[in-house]
């Protein structure tokens, strides 16, 4: 087995969770409205390790969510990752965030998930992923319209799932969709994914490593209490 810290930052929740093999043993987050990670990151780490009973010395690797998300979440978290995997010596494993939240969604083998991230406007993240989350189209940012996601039709059931499932549900009126907007990115479903990739040595070089923006950077304030 390993042991692996796992990191997602991609969106609002601040996630972390430690895994043995693909179980996790331990898992802290917050999902608050702010985006709070530069404050709580390191905290939950700490109180991650203390609630496992273990040290930085017992990890074997680091895993972090690269995206897509939020610009100064992925370079806290990445930032993250990269220092304690250079800092402990231990690889560094990267999880795509889109198929970290197809892993909630349980569907039959005629059905298709899409995990879907808010972007601006009528924007969204999103990725394609059959009932063995395995990615049948890849990561893109898209426009959100009446015809979206139309070549998914032969499929009996298309799940959309992630907080840009909002902006789709007032344009797709088929029958064929329905709608999950409570999945959120999270460290608990990294755990499966981690674990695997590690086993077959997957790791990122931790010097030039980079988080998948997709997007070019636009600044975001703090929304008001």
């Amino acid at each position: 087995m390993a042991i692996i810290l796992n990191l997602e930052t991609a969106t609002t929740n601040c996630s972390v969770s430690i895994s043995d093999g693909d179980k996790v043993i331990c898992l802290k987050e917050n999902n608050a409205i702010n985006y709070s990670h530069s404050e709580q990151l390191h905290v939950y780490i700490k109180e991650a390790l203390e609630e496992a009973s273990l040290s930085f010395s017992n990890l074997d690797a680091i895993a972090v969510s690269k995206g897509p998300g939020s610009y100064t979440g992925l370079r806290i978290g990445v930032s993250a990752a990269k220092g304690l995997a250079f800092s402990l010596n231990i690889p560094l494993i990267s999880i795509p965030t889109l198929q970290s939240m197809a892993s909630q969604v349980k569907a039959a083998t005629d059905e298709v998930i899409i995990p879907v991230l808010d972007a601006r406007r009528m924007e969204v993240y999103s990725a394609v992923y059959n009932s063995e989350w395995k990615e049948i189209r890849e990561t893109q940012a898209e426009i959100i319209e009446a015809g979206s996601f139309a070549k998914f039709k032969e499929y009996s059931k298309i799940l959309i799932a992630g907080n840009g499932a909002e902006k789709c549900k007032d344009l797709l009126k088929d029958d064929v969709f329905s709608f999950n907007t409570e999945i959120v990115p999270s460290a608990r479903e990294m755990a499966g994914i981690a674990y695997p990739k590690f086993l077959n040595k997957d790791f990122e070089d931790v010097a030039y490593f980079e988080p998948y923006y997709l997007k070019d950077f636009v600044l975001q304030t703090k929304k008001k209490a």
